[in-house]
């Protein structure tokens, strides 16, 4: 009898988690769109991946991204299952299409009020933050 019930909630929490997943994407945000003039920037070219995902994994300050955004991009990080609305979810396209590079860089400085989403204007520089929006687009946003 209990390993029948085991089994019955092992099966429950994984179609619970899997439906949770799938619900991830598209996701709907309310986040303040970027100044035009920054909004259309995109700074990559000259940004570096490689430190992006150092930053990305390690680096950032107080706490690295995948601590939230997850090691895969997906918003499944440690820290990020506990946030409502969970974090930013890099691998959906049909969030991320409309999201450009210098949307990314301002919310990254600037943080996105009503999330979990804290600013790193006084612990990255710019071009720390082009090199992680790089990254994460090199990365996830297809």
């Amino acid at each position: 009898m209990k390993k029948i019930i085991l089994t019955v909630a092992l099966i429950t929490l994984a179609f619970t988690t899997s439906s949770w997943a799938a619900t991830n994407c598209p996701q709907p945000r309310k986040t303040k769109a970027a100044p035009s003039n920054i909004a259309s920037k995109d700074m990559t070219a000259k940004a570096s991946a490689a430190n992006g995902k150092k930053l990305y994994n390690k680096s950032a300050k107080p706490l690295a991204c995948k601590m939230c955004h997850g090691d895969k991009g997906d918003g499944m990080g440690k820290l990020g299952k506990a946030l409502k609305p969970n974090p930013r979810n890099f691998t959906c396209s049909d969030t991320m299409k409309d999201v450009s590079a210098g949307q990314m860089f301002w919310i990254i400085k600037n943080g996105s009020a009503g999330t979990g989403m804290a600013a790193h204007k006084k612990t990255l520089k710019d071009k720390q933050i082009w090199d992680v929006v790089k990254y994460i687009r090199e990365s996830w946003v297809k």
